[in-house]
């Protein structure tokens, strides 16, 4: 059975390192007690005045290039999954195309906000899976949120940083590891809770679109605190049903890292250890599209994932969108 497997891995991070006493000048008041106890994120990662998001993406890609052993023109597929996208248009993939030599390679963006990477990663699946002349695929994660963040408001630009990952898929018949399942789920009830909702057609850039910060990130309405834990642990529970397994029976789990008690409630649902959740955002902030192939390929390089583990892919984001994937890796 022709399938996709992960092949290779890669991942890029900003130089620039901001801890959390940044934001305790920043904001005349002390943040970084509550940021280290409540949400355990302790600094992050800015993109340079001069980084744009292709610039993220480009150093995530090679190195999983050079990792699989292979040539940029040997990619025949770039999807990145980004909502901090280099243009309104074209689209910042086609940038990354030609920067990196994919001469082979077509080229689309994806935007389900920080479901991203996981839509992505199930579309470059499909796209082996149902067609031929798709050998290796790339998926990339990016984030560049920093650029959009009002530096007044504490609600957000204490949690939000950069980075990218990078996936390179390839094809192989097999029945032994790959792609196994995946899930898209869309509650479009709470697309107006968060977002940045000025600069496209609905709020074009105007001066009281300025004024009014509507094209910063903001959260405008809070989510039910539950709603999380419960479209995780769900969706784990339908997915490994699908593949004839159990939750526990997954090597590791990568979920969208915005939020550590989430993460924690999830797995207390799935009546699992807190570990078996792979977490980075404690010295990366929560990173959007980019934080899942990030915790992966942190996982990969440290020898915490092994050829023939279940791994599951469940991210969630703006939208509001759910996605979710099961590979043997």
């Amino acid at each position: 059975m022709r399938n996709a497997v992960i092949l290779s891995t890669g991942a890029y991070v900003p130089e620039r390192i901001v801890p959390n006493a940044y934001f305790d000048e920043l904001l005349g008041e002390n943040v970084s007690d509550w940021l280290a106890e409540n949400v355990e994120i302790y600094e992050r990662r800015w993109a340079a005045e001069n980084q744009s998001t292709a610039d993220l993406c480009i150093p995530a890609a090679r190195q999983a290039i050079e990792r699989a052993g292979i040539a940029p023109a040997d990619i025949n597929l770039l999807v990145i999954s980004t909502d901090t996208p280099e243009f309104i248009s074209p689209s910042t993939a086609s940038k990354v195309q030609y920067e990196l030599g994919m001469t082979n390679a077509g080229t689309f963006d994806v935007n389900t906000a920080c479901a991203g990477f996981v839509t992505a990663l199930d579309i470059g699946s499909k796209y082996i899976k149902s067609d031929e002349r798709y050998n290796y695929v790339m998926v990339i994660g990016a984030y560049a949120m920093s650029k959009y963040l009002n530096m007044k408001d504490k609600k957000t630009v204490t949690l939000f940083a950069d980075g990218a990952g990078a996936v390179i898929l390839k094809a192989e018949n097999t029945n032994d590891r790959g792609f196994l399942a995946s899930e898209l789920i869309t509650q479009g009830q709470y697309y107006g809770y968060m977002g940045i909702y000025g600069g496209g057609t609905f709020k074009p850039v105007t001066h009281q679109v300025i004024e009014n910060q509507d094209h910063l990130l903001k959260f405008v309405q809070k989510f039910p605190k539950e709603l999380n834990p419960e479209m995780w642990s769900s969706m784990a529970v339908n997915l490994t049903s699908r593949i004839g397994e159990t939750p526990a029976s997954v090597s590791r789990y990568f979920l969208t890292q915005i939020n550590i008690n989430s993460i924690r409630e999830t797995m207390d649902r799935l009546e699992l250890p807190h570990e078996r959740a792979h977490t980075i955002m404690h010295y990366y902030g929560y990173t959007g599209s980019a934080c899942i192939p990030l915790a992966f390929d942190d996982a990969v390089t440290k020898g915490m994932v092994k050829r023939g583990d279940l791994i599951v892919f469940i991210g969630s984001g703006g939208g509001l969108a759910f996605a979710s994937a099961a590979f043997r890796y």
